[in-house]
C-alpha cells in the first residue's frame, strides 16, 4: 500500500512588508543628507538707513563691458593688470573696497572671471580684498550718474 503524502505549499507571509517599507521609507528619509551645489558666496547687506557715502576717490571701480574689455578706474586693463594695481590702491589704504560693475551686455563668465580673480587676492598679491561690492542696476545709474561715468 502506498500512502500519499500531502505536498504543503511553502509560503512567505508579507502581512507586514508593507509597514516594514514604509518605516524604512521614512528612516532614510529623516536620516539622508540632502547636498545642494554651492554657488558664489555673498553677503548680503544689513538693513541700514545710515551707510557711508562713498566717494570716486575712495573705491577702485572696476567696469566689466561687452567683449572682454575691462575698464578699472576709467583705465582699460587686461585681466593680468587687475591685482598688481588694486595692490598699489590697498596698500595706501587697506579698507578701500572694491566695486564690481557689469553691463548689461556683457557675459556671465567675464564677471565671474574678474570676480573670482578679486577673491583670490590673498594668495596672488598677499592683501585681502575686504569689500567687494556688486551694484544693481538701480544702484549704479543713481549713483555713478552723480560722478559722471555713466
Amino acid at each position: 500500500m502506498r500512502i500519499n503524502k500531502k505536498t504543503i505549499e511553502s509560503e512567505i507571509f508579507t502581512g507586514s512588508m508593507a509597514d516594514v517599507s514604509f518605516l524604512l521609507i521614512i528612516y532614510f528619509m529623516v536620516t539622508s543628507v540632502f547636498s545642494a551645489t554651492r554657488g558664489l558666496d555673498f553677503q548680503l547687506p544689513e538693513d541700514n538707513t545710515n551707510t557711508p557715502e562713498i566717494k570716486r576717490e575712495d573705491s577702485i571701480d572696476i567696469h566689466v563691458m561687452a567683449g572682454d574689455v575691462i575698464k578699472v578706474d576709467g583705465k582699460q586693463m587686461s585681466i593680468d593688470q587687475i591685482l598688481p594695481y588694486i595692490a598699489d590702491k590697498l596698500k595706501q589704504n587697506p579698507d578701500k573696497p572694491v566695486i564690481l560693475r557689469t553691463d548689461p551686455d556683457a557675459t556671465y563668465n567675464d564677471m565671474i572671471q574678474v570676480f573670482d580673480l578679486l577673491r583670490q587676492a590673498p594668495d596672488k598679491i598677499g592683501m585681502e580684498i575686504k569689500t567687494i561690492s556688486i551694484p544693481t542696476q538701480r544702484e549704479i545709474q543713481n549713483v555713478w550718474a552723480l560722478f559722471g561715468m555713466q
